[in-house]
C-alpha cells in the first residue's frame, strides 16, 4: 500500500483531528480518537530486562500502564523531564499504553488537502506508522499511526495489542 493510499484510507472523507506533540524540535500527530487522557510526567515503576525505551509501568485506577518513552523510542538523544513532559494515555485495541513526550500542543485539524505522502527515507520510525505528513500554515505534523507502532515487534507489547 502506497503512502497516499495510506493517507486516503486514514481521512476517508472530511477533516481529521489530530492531538499534537513534541520531541525535540519535530512536531507530531496522532488520531484524537485513540486518545484516552493526558497526564502530567510521573517516574513510572521500572520492569526488569524491558527495552530501555520502555520506562516501566504505572497504576492507573487500578490498571496497569505499560509507559513507552517516544524520545528514546525515536533516539531523540537524552530524554529531559520536566514540567512539561507529559503522559499520554492512549486505548488500543482496548489495551491501555502510556506514552511520554516532551509537550502536547494542541488539537489540530486537518483536511484532505492538508495531508502529503511521507517522504521514502530510512527513519529510525517504521514507516508503515508513518501516515504522512499534515501542514497547516508553517506547521508541518508528522502524522503517526501509533496502534501500528505500539504493536510493532520491538515493543514488546504485541501480545497484548495485536
Amino acid at each position: 500500500m502506497s503512502a497516499v493510499e495510506k493517507i486516503n484510507e486514514s481521512v476517508a472523507v472530511g477533516a481529521r483531528e489530530y492531538l499534537t506533540f513534541r520531541l525535540d524540535r519535530e512536531e507530531y500527530g496522532i488520531d484524537i480518537l485513540k486518545v484516552q487522557e493526558i497526564r502530567g510526567y510521573e517516574p513510572p515503576t521500572r520492569i526488569a530486562n524491558a527495552p530501555s525505551f520502555i520506562k516501566g509501568v504505572v497504576n492507573l485506577r487500578g490498571t496497569i500502564v505499560p509507559i513507552v518513552d517516544m524520545r528514546l523510542k525515536f533516539s531523540c538523544g537524552n530524554a529531559k523531564y520536566d514540567t512539561f513532559t507529559v503522559v499520554i494515555i492512549l486505548n488500543l485495541h482496548q489495551r491501555i499504553v502510556g506514552i511520554v513526550v516532551d509537550s502536547v500542543s494542541d488539537v489540530m485539524q486537518l483536511a484532505p488537502e492538508n495531508l502529503r505522502a511521507a517522504p521514502d527515507v530510512d527513519s529510525v520510525i517504521d514507516s508503515d506508522s508513518v501516515i504522512g505528513l499534515g501542514s497547516l500554515g508553517d506547521r508541518m505534523l508528522i502524522l503517526l499511526d501509533i496502534e501500528k507502532l505500539m504493536a510493532g515487534v520491538d515493543m514488546g507489547l504485541v501480545s497484548d495489542i495485536g
